[in-house]
């Protein structure tokens, strides 16, 4: 997912720039990792372009230092007619503690690495496509699904008024906030905890499938509005998608059920001035004072468990942000809530058949506080924060995490680095939902940091 930013846009002017991203969409993933190393090498290569011009003394910043990067990657003919280019790239260092109280050898992941594209025919016709590096670090041979780059949203846009719009193509389903909100735009680096929704806890499309990274084929419906009998502002994103495939004899959608997902959100201070349905689990105080409450729900019969041993799947989510810009420049306070129920009741013998598409049947919430000083220190502003996580399976162990850390908030979700820990059984135990599942807790030491242009 991108977002775009709606300040002044002006022509490309760093062409070398330009054609660094051109060459690396026109790529063939014939040899993966051939691409894998020229990308990160690429996208490192721009973001620390980027951090140079953002970090330059004022006499040498040109107007950068009042308008966003991305603006510089637009090609414009008129107000209502322009293309925007734009990338992101996210990474991790890990270190594990073992059970001697040492830490083992730790390693890094490349979480994301994305190109950005989109932008507008006219007034009410839209298009975004974005592609990713999927399963980025999975380049060895004989792994299961392998390292590739390819399209992650494919989406095009009718936008008639506030109140009713369409799009159409490869899109997240509109469910909960966490997914919404992508990883570059979460409040902490590793936010996606509780289970997932079908296109999301699927890694591929078609047969045995459905969707990926949280996308889905289908159309969604969007808007909103302002009663006005209660202040405030109420959208809403209900779609149909493909949802989970089946062939005649494996998996449990035979029939070729489709999908279906809404979700109804109330802002009752400031609204939220997303693109689309879209959503930010931060503002970092821009927006002011946010509070904003949302339900949402997935269905599809006959969307779990295998050929024999088949169910519907039914969850419902409930999540909430408050966000509070506090008095006399004391800082922003940001709380994020979410509880999730999930309904998918096919028996536990279906953990043995080879064609189970084995969803989560249980509860979970998780909680997030987190603090932004107000005070620059060098070129950002400190974040400490703290998490809770606790899932519950129905025909499995419970597992819960306590995580705590700080952000360093250099320019938004534009760069950040975060510093972070996390104890409990989430990370062993995983999407594992099977019965007689065990693992110790284990101390896990993250630093990641985070760039788009």
């Amino acid at each position: 997912m991108q977002k775009g930013n709606d300040t002044l846009q002006i022509r490309i002017m760093n062409f070398k720039t330009m054609s660094v991203l051109v060459h690396l969409l026109n790529l063939k993933c014939t040899d993966n990792e051939k691409l894998f190393h020229y990308g990160t090498k690429n996208f490192l290569l721009i973001m620390l372009m980027s951090v140079a011009f953002l970090s330059m003394p004022k006499a040498f910043a040109w107007d950068v230092s009042v308008k966003p990067i991305s603006d510089k990657l637009v090609l414009k003919t008129n107000d209502t007619r322009w293309i925007r280019l734009g990338a992101g790239y996210r990474g991790t260092g890990l270190w594990t503690e073992n059970l001697n109280g040492n830490l083992s050898s730790g390693h890094y992941s490349n979480d994301n690495a994305r190109l950005y594209l989109n932008g507008q025919i006219n007034q009410y016709l839209k298009f975004e496509v974005n592609t990713e590096c999927f399963f980025c670090n999975n380049t060895a041979t004989g792994e299961n699904p392998r390292m590739s780059y390819n399209i992650l949203d494919a989406i095009a846009k009718f936008e008639y008024n506030r109140y009713f719009n369409i799009w159409g193509g490869r899109m997240l389903a509109p469910t909960e906030r966490g997914e919404l909100s992508g990883p570059f735009f979460q409040a902490t680096h590793d936010a996606f905890k509780t289970p997932f929704f079908s296109q999301d806890f699927s890694v591929k499309f078609g047969e045995g499938g459905a969707g990926r990274y949280g996308r889905d084929d289908g159309v969604t419906f969007w808007g909103n509005a302002a009663p006005g009998f209660v202040p405030g502002t109420l959208g809403y994103a209900m779609g149909v998608f493909r949802g989970l495939e089946s062939s005649h004899t494996s998996g449990p959608n035979s029939s070729g059920t489709v999908l279906t997902a809404a979700r109804v959100t109330y802002n009752f201070l400031n609204p939220e001035k997303n693109p689309g349905y879209y959503t930010s689990s931060t503002y970092y105080g821009k927006a002011g004072d946010i509070l904003a409450v949302a339900f949402g729900m997935s269905y599809q019969k006959n969307g779990a468990g295998s050929s024999v041993h088949r169910s519907d799947f039914l969850g419902f989510v409930g999540d909430a942000l408050f966000e509070k810009v506090l008095p006399n420049n004391m800082g922003v306070f940001t709380a994020n809530g979410e509880y999730k129920q999930f309904y998918a009741n096919y028996s536990t013998a279906a953990f043995s058949d080879k064609d189970c598409f084995c969803m989560f049947d249980g509860k979970s919430w998780t909680v997030t506080g987190l603090y932004l000083i107000p005070h620059k220190i060098g070129i950002g502003q400190f974040q400490p924060y703290g998490r809770f996580t606790s899932v519950q399976p129905n025909h499995s162990s419970s597992r819960e995490e306590i995580e705590t850390g700080v952000n360093y908030i250099i320019d938004g979700f534009n760069a950040r680095i975060s510093a972070y820990y996390q104890h409990g059984d989430l990370l062993l135990k995983g999407l594992n939902y099977a019965p007689g599942i065990a693992s110790p807790a284990v101390d896990v030491f993250k630093m990641s940091f985070q760039l788009q242009i």
